[in-house]
Parts: C-alpha cells; sequence; structure tokens
C-alpha cells in the first residue's frame, strides 16, 4: 500500500519537470485499439469479478439506481518514455491505473452507482507541457478522446439501459469528459439522463457549453462542478506550474466541501480524506477560494503529513482530498435526480 502513496508524491514531483524525452509522432507505433465490446477493454465494470472497487460498493450493487461513466486521469508519465499514447493491453500498466485511480478516485462514486471505465489509449503527460501541436501531441489527444467517444457510444447503446448517469473524470480524464459533455449532452437529449458531471483537475471557462451549467447548490441536476486545488500560501512561478496560470483566468470552481460558491470553509466542514492507507481522515482541511482556485492547507491528522508540506500543486490531491465529499454528494444528488425524474426513467 506505500507504493501507492510514493506513486502520487512521486506524480507530484515529476508534474513539476518539463523536460521530456520525446520524437516525431509515426502513425505505425500507435498501439492497439480497444474493443469496448470485450470486458478486457475496460478496467473497471460491473461484471468485472475481481474488480477493487467491491469492497466500496454497497452490498448489493443490483440496489445502486445510477451509473458513473469515470475517465482516469494521465499515468503515463515516465520523460523517458517516448511513447505518444499508451498500451492498454500493458498489464503493468493497468496494474498502476487499479491501484492508483480506481481505487483512489472512481471509489469516490462507488455508492451513487455502477462504475463503467473505459481503457484508452491517454496521451503522454508531456504533451500539456509542451506546445500541443508539436511532434505529434495533437494527434496523440485525438486519439485518445476518440477512444473516449467509442468507449460512451458502446455504454450508451449496449450497457446503460436509459438509466440516468454521472460523469466524472481527472486531469487528462476531465478534460475528455468536458469534450464528451459537449459532444453527448450539451443542449442534447441526453441531458435529461445527466444526475451531475464532475470535471476535476482541468479549466472550465463559464461559455464552454451552450446549455450545461455549473452547479451551486449541492442537490443540483443536470450540470457540472469543478475545481483545481494548490496548496494555501505557495503561489506558483510559471516555469514551474504553468497550468495554473491557464487555470486562474476566468475558470469555474465550484468549493468541493459545500458545493456552492462559498469562500471559505472549516475544518469542521470537511468530510474526509481518502490516504493510501485506505483510512478516510475527516476534518483535515479547509480551503479557500481565490482566482479560480481552491487552496488548501497541508491537511492534518494524517500519516507523513510532512511529504505534503513539501509540495505547491496539489493537484494530484483533487479527488482525495475531498473523497468523502464526493462519495456523498454524488448520492445526494443521484437521490435528488431519482426524486424528480423517477417516472421518466427506467431503473
Amino acid at each position: 500500500m506505500k507504493k501507492i502513496f510514493f506513486f502520487f508524491f512521486t506524480f507530484i514531483i515529476i508534474s513539476c519537470k518539463t523536460t521530456y524525452m520525446t520524437k516525431p509522432f509515426v502513425e505505425s507505433e500507435i498501439p492497439q485499439e480497444p474493443n469496448y465490446s470485450n470486458l478486457n477493454s475496460w478496467i473497471a465494470h460491473p461484471k468485472i469479478q475481481d474488480t477493487i472497487l467491491n469492497s466500496f460498493y454497497p452490498e448489493n450493487i443490483d440496489d445502486l439506481k445510477a451509473d458513473v461513466f469515470y475517465i482516469y486521469p494521465t499515468l503515463i508519465t515516465d520523460k523517458n518514455n517516448i511513447s505518444w499514447n499508451a498500451d492498454i493491453y500493458n498489464k503493468d500498466q493497468n496494474n498502476k491505473i487499479k491501484n492508483t485511480a480506481i481505487q483512489f478516485q472512481a471509489s469516490a462514486w462507488a455508492k451513487a452507482g455502477r462504475i463503467y471505465s473505459p481503457l484508452y489509449r491517454q496521451a503522454h503527460y508531456r504533451v500539456f507541457f509542451e506546445p500541443y501541436t508539436s511532434n505529434g501531441g495533437l494527434i496523440a489527444g485525438k486519439i485518445a478522446y476518440n477512444d473516449i467517444k467509442k468507449a460512451f457510444t458502446y455504454y450508451i447503446n449496449n450497457l446503460n439501459n436509459g438509466r440516468p448517469i454521472i460523469i466524472a473524470g481527472h486531469s487528462q480524464g476531465a478534460v475528455h469528459c468536458k469534450m464528451l459533455l459537449r459532444d453527448f449532452f450539451d443542449g442534447k437529449e441526453l441531458k435529461d439522463r445527466l444526475i451531475a458531471a464532475y470535471l476535476i483537475g482541468t479549466s472550465i471557462k463559464k461559455d464552454y457549453f451552450k446549455d450545461i451549467k455549473p452547479m451551486y447548490n449541492p442537490t443540483e441536476n443536470k450540470g457540472y462542478v469543478t475545481w483545481n486545488t494548490f496548496r494555501r500560501n505557495k503561489k506558483p512561478r510559471k516555469n514551474i506550474d504553468p497550468a495554473y496560470f491557464s487555470w486562474k483566468n476566468n475558470s469555474v470552481v465550484v468549493n468541493p466541501i459545500t458545493w456552492d460558491n462559498s469562500n471559505k470553509t472549516e475544518f469542521n466542514q470537511h468530510m474526509g480524506l481518502l490516504f493510501y492507507d485506505s483510512n478516510i481522515y475527516p476534518q483535515s482541511i479547509k480551503i479557500s477560494v481565490e482566482d479560480g482556485i481552491i487552496w488548501s492547507n497541508v491537511p492534518r491528522k494524517i500519516p507523513k503529513r510532512i511529504q505534503l508540506s513539501l509540495i505547491k500543486n496539489y493537484h494530484v490531491g483533487d479527488i482525495n482530498f475531498f473523497w468523502k465529499d464526493i462519495s456523498e454528494n454524488a448520492v445526494i444528488r443521484t437521490q435528488n435526480f431519482y426524486n424528480l425524474n423517477s417516472k421518466k426513467i427506467k431503473l
């Protein structure tokens, strides 16, 4: 279990570095595409028997009234890895996804719905630091999103059966989620099945969607919430945290503790952080909201707190820090959606 913590810690450290091995994009080296009719192309799916989510789901998964379509963040990060896109048939990579993103992120929605998470040929982390169009970064991003579109299309046509949906993702996953909302929900009939979208760890400007709005009420449905997290009193610098300067300018932010536009919270409002030891630590965090950013204290009460005190950018903890808050809110929004729409939806 300690390896999980050190993976997250290492990820935060390397996210500050901007020099990566790279090469021109070569079409013949594109990894084999997924086949979403095959269970092996999903990292989380209600029919996967050995899923790590079993310990988070309620006793009877069939009692869940919703589906969750979750897209994991960038986990192909090695600066010496010159691949542009991830190989979804790489077992080591898939184990990393299970033991980090699924266990510590997707699990936050397990009390609200059955989780579907497709494996996809995600773009290497360096595309966020190089000019996006250089050496194939734009092509790599399109390959990743086209996989997500195919997975969602298969899910809607074959697996959803008219059930209400939560869309959730983090970082690169949230980038794909917001494009998914734009292409499948915004101004379209499918919006009527949208419980909520949790677009965490990406910048969303107020005019990005035509019809889908940010939600500033903890029971609200058919909209989205979003935030990005930094350490309080540690202003980023452009050469270290360039993402901050794109996030801060007029980006939407919803408070992930109060689920409104409150600018501050206190420790007693925080429901709980999920840490690497699988324990939940309530009342560990208080936040302030400024410049479109969530500013957090160094979480208190947790083991090895000193290591988090060395980090400025808490992006990797965008979900873990507020894990219990998200879990409870997703259940509340799902129940509210069901109460308002039970006669219209198939469960």
